[in-house]
């Protein structure tokens, strides 16, 4: 083993997932830049280094040294401070103050902010507050550092040493060393794999009850990701055994005291089925929400609508004529307590749904709109010239208590219609519900041949299924949408027919024909960049790109990259996850986070990046989120999105790659879903055989609920 003292100059990739980085260093001896490799987890620029290892001659590369074992130490050098403190590693400094303070106190600069902060007054431009952010980012690093020494054997990122830091403080090492599994369990980001390596290296035995029990949960909450509600003991035996690598009687015993402990809630079910297994909050949302369908559907009704001249009554208030199934649809609204709409693009749900509203109205009723989503919201609002609120809004989330409106404070109104049900999941429809007076009418309208949700559960169409409440599906498209080859071929798909792809100058559905993937990245690039802003005068970052999978050339992760560099180029910015975020990119919140009321697939432009702090200010519908760096996790960049992020909004412009190295995931409801966003233009960019692939394979939407079944046994 040889060994190499070493300051960073450059960091030229590091895989955030297992720490590998690719380093430029400084060392003493070598007239050029050392090419440094190894796992090396979130070293910052201008550290020092001691790095133990070999040399190696790369054939692609040439020579590198090849860390084995390595240790962070301060910067011994005015260069090297210069650098660290520029890095970002310290809120409060950028590369301006870091060239500032080292010019004020050379060598002694860190002994200076170690001991005494208040010199920093002595620099120009530097006042109280951003010295007292100073000394608390310095406090946390350090803290922060001797966590990472703890965790490095470990192979645990810094970033999740921060976020480790965050949520336990000074406890952090001693509830790492207790028990590992916590991490999973407390902290978004660190998932059981993570925690089971960190465990491993500490010498937890596979055994151990805490790591049972915290792989039954990790499994879990892997097919409520996938969507289901609850598994079968036997699939999650299996699984949990696959995972743990343990016998099945081991998990089973796990099973047995974590369903004493209350830790999953089991529920019997008739021979020869299996009993099954929820997470209790899954478990309490269905039976909850079955409970409370069961309880507003008998409810008397405060209103009541005359049917008597109903259909004459709406086209006078509306102006618009309605055919008998739209009629049909607002005559069952009028006499329901909950009722169903469902129907695809251009068969006139938003009309029928004005009509409903009217015929509400004219009885004198209050009537609530609601959209998952604050896109669909607006489209609503807009549709029908009342205000219409995100279902959070309406149910007054405020963290960290939650949701204001509930049981007892229930929803003011008489009758409540929530738009794009197909989003909801079975956690969201709970919390909605329990707020919903049992006088109130429900009337949930949304397009149920779309991609379920992407939370647990299939409420749409198990609330259909079941067949205990009204369900009008309007199928006929209208004259003027039959002008649209966008709905026309979305219905094609949706019959599983191929869609007409004859590009012409009138069409809004266009087909480009490319068969390698770099070919098709390259034209997406061209298209989104330069041909369809100059023929439909719109700004490159108004046009999305959606694409069926996070990975591969022609998926969001790369498609991202290149759309950045070609539309928002520079060196700027801030870098997590192997992103960097710059001033003007548009990105997309991936998890819930209830303390900035951003949600998962809310869309923004970064407004402000300030270096100096490590902070992005983002806009999102005019409201101004402040991120800090290590909460960049939760973003992405958003010029490509993948179709099931892209539900509940609505696009002017779309392209749609569809080629086979998709092949997994093509689709018809996926296909079906992403051409169903684009409001003008599509450009549908791959292969025949691929779209051709996605009409023809129908895959059932399997979801482990037993929401309908719950229904119908409300009914008996």
């Amino acid at each position: 083993m040889e060994k190499l003292r070493c300051v960073v100059e450059r960091i030229t990739f590091r895989n955030e997932q297992n720490g590998y980085s690719v380093l430029k260093c400084r060392a003493k001896g070598y007239n050029d830049l050392v090419a440094v490799v190894g796992l090396m987890p979130e070293v910052h620029v201008g550290s020092v280094l001691a790095l133990e290892g070999s040399w190696r001659v790369d054939a692609k590369y040439g020579r590198q040294f090849t860390a084995e074992t390595f240790e962070e130490t301060l910067p011994a050098t005015v260069y090297g401070i210069e650098k660290y403190l520029g890095s970002g590693l310290v809120k409060g400094i950028g590369p301006k103050f870091a060239r500032a303070i080292v010019r004020q106190f050379g060598a002694e600069t860190l002994n200076v902010i170690d001991d005494h902060p208040l010199r920093l007054r002595e620099v120009p431009g530097i006042g109280e507050t951003r010295i007292r952010r100073i000394r608390e980012s310095w406090e946390a690093q350090k803290e922060i550092k001797n966590i990472m020494v703890f965790l490095q054997d470990h192979q645990v990122t810094t970033g999740h040493a921060t976020k480790i830091y965050k949520t336990y403080g000074n406890d952090s090492i001693r509830v790492v060393q207790e028990n590992p599994y916590r991490l999973a369990d407390d902290i978004w980001g660190i998932g059981f794999r993570t925690a089971d390596t960190i465990a491993q290296k500490m010498g937890f035995e596979k055994t151990k009850y805490v790591r049972l029990r915290s792989g039954v949960l990790y499994t879990l909450n892997r097919l409520a990701e996938e969507g289901h509600c609850y598994a079968t003991r036997e699939q999650l035996t299996k699984a949990g055994a696959a995972l743990l690598e343990v016998e099945d009687a081991l998990i089973t015993m796990t099973l047995d005291e974590m369903i004493r402990a209350r830790d999953v809630i089991t529920e019997p079910r008739p021979e020869p089925e299996a009993p099954v297994i929820y997470l209790p909050p899954f478990f309490y949302a269905e039976s909850g929400a079955a409970r409370r369908l069961t309880a507003i559907d008998r409810y008397p009704a405060k209103i009541s609508v005359p049917k008597e001249g109903l259909a004459e009554r709406i086209s006078r208030l509306t102006g618009m004529t309605y055919d008998p199934v739209q009629m049909e649809a607002i005559e069952r609204a009028a006499g329901s307590k909950v009722m169903i709409l469902t129907g695809g693009p251009g068969t006139g749900k938003t009309t029928t749904t004005l009509g409903i509203i009217r015929a509400f109205q004219s009885s004198g009723a209050r009537i609530l709109l609601a959209a998952p989503t604050g896109r669909a919201a607006k489209r609503l609002s807009e549709a029908t010239g009342l205000e219409a609120k995100t279902l959070h809004r309406l149910l007054e989330f405020k963290p960290p208590e939650g949701y204001q409106r509930s049981e007892e404070n229930p929803l003011e109104g008489d009758v409540l219609i929530v738009d794009e049900s197909s989003m909801i999941d079975i956690l969201l429809l709970y919390s909605l519900l329990k707020a919903v007076p049992e006088a109130m009418t429900l009337i949930l309208v949304g397009d149920v041949d779309q991609l379920p949700s992407v939370g647990a559960g299939n409420v749409l169409r198990d609330l259909i299924d079941s067949g205990v409440f009204p369900v009008v599906r309007l199928t006929r498209i209208f004259r003027q949408a039959q002008k649209s080859r966008i709905i026309t071929n979305a219905h094609r798909i949706n019959q599983g027919q191929m869609p007409d792809l004859r590009n012409g100058k009138e069409s809004d559905f266009f087909f480009i024909e490319k068969e390698e993937p770099e070919t098709a990245a390259r034209e997406i690039v061209t298209l989104v960049k330069e041909r369809l802003p100059r023929h439909y005068g719109v700004r490159p970052e108004e046009i999305q790109v959606l694409t069926p999978m996070q990975r591969g050339v022609v998926g969001a992760v790369n498609l991202n990259q290149l759309l950045q560099e070609a539309i928002n180029p520079g060196d700027g910015g801030l870098k997590r996850g192997g992103f960097r975020f710059r001033a003007g990119d548009k990105v997309m919140q991936i998890r819930n986070n209830y303390d900035k009321e951003v949600f998962n697939g809310d869309i923004g432009t970064i407004a402000a990046v300030s270096p100096e702090d490590g902070e992005l200010t983002i806009r999102f519908e005019g409201r101004d989120v402040v991120y800090d760096a290590s909460e960049l996790d939760e973003l992405t960049l958003a010029y490509a999105v993948t179709i099931h992020k892209s539900q509940g909004s609505e696009y002017p412009i779309v392209v749609l790659p569809i080629l086979m190295t998709h092949y997994v995931m093509l689709e018809r409801n996926l296909i079906y879903t992403g051409v169903t966003r684009a409001k003008k233009v599509l450009v549908a960019v791959g292969t025949r055989k691929a779209l051709y692939t996605a009409v023809r394979t129908v895959t059932a939407t399997g979801r482990n609920t037993l929401l309908a079944e719950r229904l119908r046994r409300g009914r008996e």
